[in-house]
Formats: C-alpha cells, sequence, structure tokens
C-alpha cells in the first residue's frame, strides 16, 4: 500500500505562483504513475495532471496547460506540481493519487488518494 501526503498548499494572489509536493511512503513508487487532482466546494474531482514512472510523458488539463508543470523525484519518492500564473478559479482541493500506469483523466482509475491541501487564489 502506497501512502501519499501532500503539502506547500496555501493562499497567493492571482498571477502569483505554488510549488505543492506530495510525498509517497513504499519502495515501488518510481514504478507507478501519478496524478494531481482538484476539487472545488459543491463540484466535481477534476483532473488537473498526469507523469508516468519515469517522468518522460506527462499530461494536463486544457485549463492549467502552459501554466502548470508536473514532475517527479523517484530518489525522493515525490511528484510536484508547479504552479504558475494562477487563477481564482484555480482555489480547490489539491490531491494527488497512483495508478499501475494510467495517466488519463478518470479518477477512479487511481488509487490510495492522499488529504489533499488547500490552494486559495484571492482575486
Amino acid at each position: 500500500q502506497v501512502r501519499l501526503i501532500e503539502s506547500g498548499g496555501g493562499l497567493v494572489e492571482a498571477g502569483g505562483s505554488l510549488t505543492l509536493s506530495c510525498a509517497a511512503s513504499g519502495r515501488t513508487f518510481s514504478s507507478y504513475a501519478m496524478g494531481w487532482f482538484r476539487q472545488a466546494p459543491g463540484k466535481e474531482r477534476d483532473f488537473v495532471a498526469a507523469i508516468d514512472w519515469s517522468g518522460g510523458t506527462t499530461a494536463y488539463a486544457a485549463s492549467v496547460k502552459g501554466r502548470f508543470t508536473i514532475s517527479r523525484d523517484n530518489a525522493k519518492n515525490t511528484v510536484y506540481l508547479q504552479m504558475n500564473s494562477l487563477k481564482p478559479e484555480d482555489t480547490a482541493v489539491y490531491s494527488c493519487a497512483y495508478s499501475a500506469a494510467y495517466i488519463g483523466t478518470d479518477f477512479r482509475r487511481y488509487n490510495s488518494w492522499g488529504q489533499g491541501t488547500q490552494v486559495t487564489v484571492s482575486s
């Protein structure tokens, strides 16, 4: 079982930047794909970005492409989400999860969700 802990959220003004981290337990982290999702109050959980086991293939939601960057450091068992040019509509709880190899948008195909970290963007 992989345990995931997110960090790095906070309050930032529109146009600002934040970097989220997702630290994973377990020696098999480097063999898993990882995804970031977000959920705003009263809304569905939305796909943000995903990365394959090697970091060589990434995928992004259209709403964040060009502003967010997903990366991973397998030596540190950590995946990152660099968020630039933040907008008020980016406000949500951001969570990470893993999959065997899937880097698509369907959250039901990911496992072991962390508690999430709150990102709030003020206008």
